[in-house]
């Protein structure tokens, strides 16, 4: 019945519906915050065990539109270089990519559905355009990351997504993105959304670590190893996590244990299962409860602030 209820042509402009910190309860209550905390759970189990490598390139037409809209918007990067400019931080080129980005969402978001379902072109268009960083602050946090995945729970409302597809949303989709959004911030040297310190994970992103420990489970990495630089280079293309541990390296100086000091005490926890579980709870606390993050998220009928039934 959920995956039928929005199928009329009845879809809506989304629209911000959690405006203040007393909001909040009402956002955890909704049908929205139950389907996101369900499809990131789901997304874990279909694919621990599980490297980029294990997963087939997909068959479904909507996924390989998506893989094909995002290798577009990293070729539209090649085409607007960074500006000369007296700041380090905020590359103002950006703007001009976000404009280009912005004038293909439409596009984009109607190609990619099958023709029954165009009409919810607009809604998704809705998560897309905050799925890469804010044109106004030239900035990249993980409330941009969680667009993205609230996008692809909404093709998967839309029943356009199988439960069979979600080994290939993070093996390959995912993958794809990390891609796209490293190569941003990186580019237009964006700055971090939000201060995040010693005590986050990182400065840009939270579900390469959700989703990759759960890949990681019954593999021969251990926890013990994310410090081993030389390890996590080897397996960046099999590992999510493997990859932003990478990543940080490639971006931050010093002692891993003082750049990223959460990443190193989960190096202290035996097994994945246990990173994994643990990171599900910080990312409801860190992320999906904090009123600067949800403030911005946008409410519509395939992604809906009703209370859950």
């Amino acid at each position: 019945l959920l995956l039928n209820r929005k199928m009329s042509s009845d879809f809506v402009e989304p629209c911000r519906e959690v405006k203040s910190p007393m909001d909040i309860g009402k956002w955890l209550k909704s049908e929205a915050y139950s389907d996101y905390i369900s499809f990131i759970t789901a997304l874990c189990e279909s694919t621990a065990s599980k490297s980029n490598k294990d997963v087939e390139d997909p068959s479904n037409d909507v996924l390989v539109k998506l893989i094909s809209n995002l290798k577009r918007l990293s070729e539209l990067i090649d085409e607007t270089p960074p500006i000369e400019q007296p700041q380090r931080f905020g590359n103002k080129a950006y703007r001009d990519w976000f404009d280009k980005m912005a004038n293909h969402a439409e596009d984009m978001m109607t190609r990619m559905l099958p023709e029954e379902k165009k009409p919810a072109h607009f809604e998704l268009k809705a998560y897309w355009l905050d799925s890469f960083g804010s044109k106004s602050r030239i900035d990249y946090g993980t409330g941009h990351e969680m667009n993205f995945f609230i996008m692809l729970k909404c093709l998967e409302n839309l029943s356009l997504v199988p439960q069979t597809d979600y080994p290939i949303v993070v093996g390959k989709v995912f993958d794809v993105y990390m891609d796209l959004v490293r190569k941003l911030q990186v580019t237009y040297r964006m700055e971090p959304a939000g201060s995040h310190g010693v005590y986050s994970l990182d400065d840009f992103q939270f579900l390469p670590f959700l989703l990759g420990s759960a890949q990681l489970i019954n593999s021969k990495i251990e926890p013990k190893d994310i410090p081993d630089l030389d390890l996590m280079n080897m397996h960046s293309d099999d590992y999510l996590f493997c990859a932003a541990i990478k990543y940080i390296n490639q971006v931050k100086t010093g002692p891993f244990s003082e750049h990223s000091n959460q990443l190193w005490n989960i190096s202290g926890v035996p097994h994945w299962q246990k990173v994994n579980s643990g990171l599900m709870k910080m990312y409801k606390a860190e992320v999906l409860c904090k009123f600067p993050i949800i403030q911005h998220v946008l409410f519509g009928s395939i992604f809906s602030i009703q209370p859950v039934s």
